[in-house]
């Protein structure tokens, strides 16, 4: 990862000079391919990045971390596909079985297969307990009715991995299963919209798709489990996004407030300015010790759903009041379509709310120190 930043900066030059989101997202997953970076979304076990200490069957933490905070300060679409090969493609590391299972995985490195992670459904967001797209089997095959919406590369993925009620009621946590499935699948459609800060995603519709048995992903039943398995490894690196927006932010604010003269002096002079780049400089400090505590705990295979919970929470909201603090710093420039710092309090605002809400981290957090304070509780009882 050595020069990471260099490469970021002119990577995310070549994409924006390319013309369509879909367009800037094929050259984003090329030019991350060509850099080796996708290696890092991958196991050592099928031929990903390896780092001393981790186990081979698991992703660095640290690494995703570390990629991502570089990645968002050039470019959120560089981030966002980078990202995505990782969430769309572990699922098949973790779960996967067959010799279709290694070439796939080697194309993922390669950006030659594009993936996409299909959980959220109209009716299941945070509570995946209530995901009501259908698999049934039939023969050797599995046979998929529903719908998933917000699936970041729907229209470009070459496949997705899909979390369907294969038994059960919904709203049952037992009887959901995952399943690898390719976009070219007969009854697979797309549908897209748009957000507000660009980039491929829309709804995906499965009506009579045929999925081959071989492509279920670990065991029937255990799909939860997985998908669980997926986001607690890749949400540390939500934080790590967050935090490199914010740094691009504070960054364009010095910039700005130093050269910008009012009133006979720079605005840098101004003591409340001062104040606000105090703390955008301490909340992100704060942001960068919460989320290494938390992706060194996961990469030594320790619990540290706290710990995890507190560095997205942190990290993102603070992203969002330390953009804000930069649209606010360049005035009438903040607002202005085109300007960094207006594309950077569009691009943070989701990271409040994909791979748990805000207020899922609160819960997260608070049902572990009641728990631990019963249990200190009970033994000085």
């Amino acid at each position: 990862m050595q020069n990471l930043a260099d490469f970021a900066k002119q990577a995310a030059e070549r994409v924006e000079a390319v013309e369509g989101e879909d367009a800037e997202a094929r050259a984003a997953l090329g030019l991350l391919a060509e850099h080796g970076l996708l290696a890092h979304t991958v196991p050592a076990r099928w031929g990903g990045a390896k780092r001393a200490g981790v186990d081979e069957a698991q992703v660095s933490v640290r690494s995703l971390c570390e990629v991502r905070q570089q990645l968002a300060f050039a470019s959120g679409m560089l981030d966002l596909m980078f990202v995505e090969q990782g969430l769309g493609s572990y699922a098949i590391s973790l779960g996967g079985k067959g010799d279709w299972v290694q070439p796939l995985l080697a194309a993922v490195m390669a950006g030659e297969e594009i993936s996409a992670f299909a959980l959220t459904e109209e009716g299941a967001g945070s509570d995946l307990n209530a995901v009501s797209t259908e698999g049934k089997p039939d023969g050797g095959d599995w046979v998929l009715n529903g719908s998933k919406t917000f699936i970041t590369n729907a229209g470009i993925a070459d496949f997705y991995t899909v979390l369907v009620r294969t038994g059960g009621e919904i709203g049952e946590r037992g009887g959901l299963s995952m399943f690898h499935v390719p976009a070219d699948s007969a009854g697979l459609t797309v549908k897209r919209f748009e957000v507000m800060a660009p980039h491929p995603i829309g709804e995906v519709h499965f009506d009579q798709v045929r999925v081959p048995g071989e492509y279920l992903l670990g065991e029937l039943g255990q799909g939860l489990d997985l998908a669980l398995a997926v986001l607690g490894r890749h949400r540390t690196s939500v934080a790590a996004a967050a935090l490199g927006f914010s740094r691009r932010a504070l960054h364009e604010s010095l910039t700005h407030l130093d050269q910008r003269m009012q009133f006979g002096r720079p605005l840098s002079a101004f003591q409340g300015l001062r104040f606000d780049l105090a703390e955008m400089d301490i909340r992100l400090r704060a942001g960068e010790l919460l989320v290494g505590e938390a992706a060194e705990l996961l990469d030594q295979g320790l619990d540290a759903a706290s710990e995890v919970a507190r560095a997205k929470w942190f990290a993102t909201e603070s992203a969002s009041w330390i953009c804000d603090r930069a649209v606010q710093h360049l005035g009438g420039l903040g607002v202005k379509r085109g300007q960094i710092v207006e594309r950077l309090f569009r691009e943070v605002r989701a990271l409040r709310i994909y791979e748990g809400t805000s207020e899922v981290q609160k819960l997260i957090l608070a049902k572990h120190l009641i728990t631990q304070h019963r249990d200190g509780a009970k033994n000085h009882g």
